[in-house]
């Protein structure tokens, strides 16, 4: 399944917060705990730096989860400051009933994907959050 955030600033605390918050929610939307992952591949774009990804999952207690980061493609005019996720997990989920989840400035992003739950910033808040079919 996947994922993204985009950060408001690349700060160590901000960015674990941000990233802890993307993997609950994913986790809990789609009915996921610790045992069910397999592995996660983080990317970040090349503006992130002040901590790896991976570590905000450490934190949360998955210890003993393959765990990965690596650096997003550098695309000129692509969204800055933003880490994905790329979870490989065991579930009786189809993958149309998967729900990728994409949160703040990255809720932008996929809205062609099947079942989306994106949650933009605050700042965009006359825009209602987007589930399912893309907009």
């Amino acid at each position: 399944m996947r994922g993204a955030t985009q950060l408001e600033v690349d700060e160590r605390e901000h960015l674990l917060e941000r990233v802890a918050e993307l993997v609950r929610d994913v986790l809990r939307r789609n009915d996921l705990g610790n045992d069910d992952l397999i592995s996660i591949i983080f990317t970040a774009t090349s503006d992130v730096k002040s901590e790896f990804p991976a570590y905000a999952a450490r934190q949360m207690g998955m210890t003993d989860v393959p765990l990965l980061c690596a650096r997003e493609l550098e695309i000129e005019g692509s969204m800055p400051l933003v880490v994905r996720l790329l979870a490989h997990v065991e579930t009786d989920l189809s993958r149309d009933e998967i729900t990728h989840v994409y949160l703040h400035g990255a809720a932008a992003l996929r809205r062609d994907l099947a079942h989306v739950h994106a949650v933009p910033d605050e700042a965009s808040a006359g825009t209602p959050p987007v589930e399912g079919a893309p907009a």
